[in-house]
């Protein structure tokens, strides 16, 4: 591996395998070091597990491709009513990633909604004790339209998430909320792709290593969190893109279809993630003399 890749920080080794084959006979840009060949690409994606291509520099390399119009992919933040602390890690993850989508699109008051419902889910996870001034650092951003420091401001909350839960040994936590992460990353890349009549684009789509490896650590899980529906949900989603990324010069109509399996599979695995919990109406005092339990 390339001593400037381990130099840049957690993600970037993921990041510039990611990216790399997206400039494939173009200037790349200054920040990506020069291209790895298969051997070291596949070191640099299985180096750490958990990290993750930043989805800002993601959608900075399809902005160069095929310029999307991000502020028809801004959704809601509304994160899930839920007590399940694996749905959390998980919406956390997808929320991280819905922030990176509001700032390319520069909607400041979207962004100030995702940070307050990531603080709410790490405060239920009990990360948040030092998230605090992230929070008022990314309201203060997003209102002075700082857009670079919004993003580098969401990537530090996120990283700064996980790196709490690592050290209260929430390990396996941190593979949920990265894990769901890049699957909300990949639903977005794969709808821009497909908005686009000549698919461009579709090169930044280009590693499958990456969601293997992310498929079989989740399915490596603890029962109790390994057997969870909306984990099995993003497992079998991932497993499925990396089937289909890995195909070998696909003509272009089986790369569309391909495509499109892939952005369904991921789309579907999102809503079960951002899904609250059902709750069951307690019964009226008149209804029954009987206790709830």
């Amino acid at each position: 591996m390339y001593p400037e890749t381990m130099a840049t920080g957690r993600h970037f080794a993921i990041l510039a395998a990611f990216l790399i084959p997206a400039f494939s006979g173009k200037a790349a840009p200054a920040v990506v070091s020069p291209a790895m060949n298969k051997e070291q690409r596949q070191g640099a994606v299985f180096l750490d597990a958990l990290s993750i291509p930043c989805p800002g520099e993601v959608f900075a390399a399809l902005n160069k491709a095929c310029r999307p119009n991000w502020a028809t992919l801004v959704t809601p933040a509304t994160a899930p009513i839920s007590g399940d602390r694996a749905q959390l890690a998980l919406a956390i993850g997808v929320l991280a990633t819905d922030g990176y989508i509001a700032v390319e699109a520069q909607d400041g008051q979207q962004v100030k909604n995702i940070g307050r419902e990531i603080m709410a889910m790490a405060k239920a996870l009990g990360v948040s004790k030092s998230l605090l001034g992230r929070g008022n650092s990314l309201v203060e951003f997003a209102d002075n339209g700082a857009w670079d420091a919004l993003s580098d401001e969401l990537a530090a909350t996120e990283a700064e998430v996980k790196a709490t839960m690592a050290a209260q040994k929430d390990q396996d936590l941190v593979l949920l909320t990265s894990s769901a992460a890049w699957l909300r990353g990949l639903e977005t890349a794969t709808g821009v792709v497909l908005a686009d009549d000549s698919m461009r684009g579709a090169e930044v789509i280009c590693l499958s290593e990456l969601a293997a490896r992310l498929s079989s650590d989740l399915g490596a899980l603890p029962e109790r969190l390994g057997g969870n529906p909306r984990v099995s949900a993003v497992r079998q989603a991932l497993a499925k893109a990396s089937g289909l990324l890995s195909a070998q010069n696909p003509k272009p109509e089986q790369e569309k279809k391909n495509l499109r399996e892939i952005h369904d599979a991921c789309a579907t695995a999102v809503r079960v993630i951002m899904a609250s919990a059902k709750v069951t109406a307690s019964p009226s005092p008149s209804a029954s003399a009987s206790p709830v339990r």
